[in-house]
């Protein structure tokens, strides 16, 4: 049995998380729920996709918020 049948994750790229995150609550909002600097200063998803790739913590509550987003 596959493991990731029940993961609402996978196969979801972490860009594109970002950009429904960006769609629905815009910069400041994901700033205030996850307190990341490239939230909150000069954002972009590039520098936002550098940042997430390498901090597995921030990169978590990224994920968890985009869960709640499409629950």
């Amino acid at each position: 049995m596959d493991q990731q049948a029940n993961n609402p994750l996978h196969g979801v790229k972490l860009k594109d998380i970002l950009e429904h995150l960006v769609d629905q609550y815009g910069w400041d909002e994901m700033g205030m729920q996850v307190d990341i600097r490239c939230f909150n200063y000069e954002p972009s998803i590039n520098s936002s996709l550098k940042f997430l790739r390498k901090t597995p913590w921030a990169r978590a509550k990224v994920e968890e918020m985009y869960l709640r987003s499409i629950k």
